[in-house]
């Protein structure tokens, strides 16, 4: 009896792990505050939510100083264990937006290949 029981611990162990093993990553899931610094406006901060829909990471940014303001969908979004990439078009522009993962709530990276972008998640 103590090795049937102990055999269905392991199985019950086993598939629940492969279970955990296998879901989706949602570590950029959710609100970031995202600061680009040097632009030739000044610095621009924009709040993106990202969420996933039927396993695929999608969201929308908005300009954080006015939230009334019209959402920018985000067109192209790739993501890996520890980098996102994201385009989207602002006043007629095709913008890229590259971050790393610095922390559990802070992301590094460049939008454009030119100005210093921040993001930190909003709780």
């Amino acid at each position: 009896m103590k090795k049937v029981s102990f055999f269905l611990l392991f199985l019950l162990l086993n598939v629940v792990t492969r279970s955990v093993a296998h879901a989706p990553d949602d570590f950029f899931a959710g609100k970031w505050e995202i600061t680009v610094t040097g632009t030739p406006n000044g610095d621009a901060k924009l709040v993106a939510e990202l969420v996933r829909k039927d396993g695929k990471l999608t969201g929308e940014l908005v300009n954080a100083a006015d939230s009334n303001q019209e959402k920018i969908p985000v067109t192209q979004l790739t993501e890996s264990a520890d980098k996102l990439s994201m385009a989207f078009t602002a006043q007629g522009y095709d913008v890229t937006l590259d971050l790393s993962k610095v922390d559990d709530d802070n992301l590094k990276g460049m939008l454009m290949n030119m100005f210093e972008a921040k993001a930190k998640r909003l709780k």
